[in-house]
């Protein structure tokens, strides 16, 4: 069948010069895009979307234009397409997120004052020497052994008092975490 024939027949919804022109290009137009993208995903959808707009468009498919350079003439318009999407599409990803607003950083103090206040109350209500050596290894920054040497306990000790300290605070936080995001 002629160029001018086959267009002719598509022009009129002919679906088997349809399928045939289909099996006739569709490798040649998907290794034309993987030659120009090196993207499988590009060359299969710009393949795909070729396709789908000559059938689409047939009615306004000029007969004296070759089949071969129209199929191609589209595949190229569409592949560009695609890739400027792709582009839109990681400068959108890679934007930041938006920033937060005020009534957010606001909601935050608030529940970062409340942590503090809590954990600041649950340090008080521990046993004193518990308490003493929670304060001077978390606000004094002391080490384990000054902290020993200043209260006469036993490395170990303290060891221990920091231990049971910080496994009630982290059970606590936990609590106080879940609460806070179950309002």
């Amino acid at each position: 069948m002629s160029t001018l024939n086959t267009i002719s027949a598509l022009r009129e919804g002919d679906p088997s010069v349809f399928s045939d022109i289909f099996h006739e290009f569709h490798k040649k137009v998907y290794f034309y895009v993987l030659s120009k993208t090196h993207s499988p995903y590009i060359a299969e959808e710009t393949t795909q979307i070729t396709f789908i707009k000559l059938w689409n468009y047939r009615a306004q498919l000029d007969d004296s234009e070759l089949l071969d350079k129209l199929i191609f003439h589209i595949a190229k318009a569409t592949f560009i397409d695609l890739l400027r999407k792709e582009a839109v599409k990681e400068r959108f990803l890679q934007q930041e997120p938006p920033a937060k607003t005020d009534s957010e950083h606001t909601l935050e103090a608030i529940a970062s004052k409340e942590l503090m206040s809590r954990v600041k109350q649950v340090v008080e209500e521990m046993p004193p020497m518990r308490r003493k050596v929670f304060e001077l290894s978390r606000y004094e920054f002391k080490t384990y052994k000054e902290i020993a040497e200043q209260l006469s306990l036993s490395v170990k000790t303290v060891e221990n008092h920091m231990s049971l300290a910080l496994n009630y605070l982290r059970e606590l936080l936990l609590f106080l975490l879940l609460l806070f995001y179950l309002r």
